[in-house]
């Protein structure tokens, strides 16, 4: 445990950031412009829901987890009070708004569940309160991918030598939840498991063939960037290749569904896959698989 907290004792505290760059239209990715489509009238603002609290007291604070180029990389780490021993680890990615006090809600309760976890920043501080400033820091992760791959490295690192964390998984919502397979794709042998909320994902058998750990994905049947036939042809491709995925398609719910700040939160969805999500983690993280 005492080599876990140091890092935790010598953490900096995130900065503030001013307003993002607002990139060229022709610079705007296809991906990205469809996101944005389905927050065109979303802000990152409290909704009637409350995020439970951790279901155990934990510990959490900022956290330096690696080098960019002109900077450390601040991200946010939480665990169980009492750990006495390694955990296992979550690298947690932040949906399209950035690191923002949902994402460490989100990622407080996921150690309270017995998990150390480390939520990432991929946006280097910036927050978006407006979806056209989440639309230019999105864009900007997506034009330089190897960026965010170098920073993705580094937190499965960090969690692997700091934390000691004998299995490791990604979880992600939205943006996060593209980069959560994007992980997958970085440790396609390492990996333990991944979890993708509503994120891009591609049909290439070339892509997905490598990928040895199971997958849980959950998508909103009325999500219009992720339209429902694509879904399933995602989840037949899994099949085809002979993948342990569980991809499920809440009906009624849309993009963004499991954001209790956002306007698309959907209740009944939401505690529906965070129960599958807990159930999914336990089973591949808590037990030592077999075989690998």
């Amino acid at each position: 445990m005492r080599n876990i907290l140091l890092p935790l004792a010598a953490a900096a505290v995130l900065a503030g950031c001013g307003a993002p760059p607002e990139p060229e239209q022709a610079a705007i990715p296809a991906a990205v412009r469809s996101t944005a489509a389905e927050h065109a009238h979303d802000a990152p603002e409290p909704s009637p829901a409350v995020v439970p609290e951790p279901r155990v007291p934990v510990l959490a604070r900022e956290v330096a987890y690696g080098e960019a180029e002109r900077s450390n990389l601040e991200g946010f780490l939480a665990m169980p009070a009492d750990a006495a021993e390694p955990l296992p680890g979550l690298i947690v990615i932040h949906e399209w708004w950035g690191l923002n006090d949902n994402i460490k809600a989100m990622t407080r309760r996921l150690a309270g569940e017995g998990y150390v976890a480390l939520a990432v920043d991929l946006y280097g501080g910036g927050l978006a309160v407006t979806p056209e400033e989440a639309q230019a820091l999105m864009a900007a992760v997506v034009n330089d991918p190897d960026k965010a791959r170098a920073n993705l490295k580094q937190a499965y690192e960090y969690l692997e030598k700091y934390a000691f964390a004998p299995r490791i998984a990604s979880i992600g919502w939205c943006l996060g939840g593209g980069w959560s397979l994007e992980t997958a794709r970085l440790f396609p042998n390492q990996l333990d498991a991944m979890v993708m909320y509503y994120g891009q994902f591609v049909n290439d058998a070339e892509v997905l063939r490598p990928l040895e750990m199971p997958v849980l994905g959950l998508f909103g049947g009325r999500d219009k960037s992720l339209p429902t036939p694509d879904v399933i042809a995602f989840r037949g491709k899994l099949n085809e290749l002979g993948k342990n995925a569980k991809i499920l398609i809440y009906p009624d719910a849309d993009h963004a569904f499991a954001n209790p700040s956002g306007g698309n939160y959907n209740a009944k969805a939401a505690d529906d896959a965070w129960q599958e999500t807990l159930k999914f983690l336990a089973e591949h993280l808590k037990v030592p698989p077999q075989g690998r």
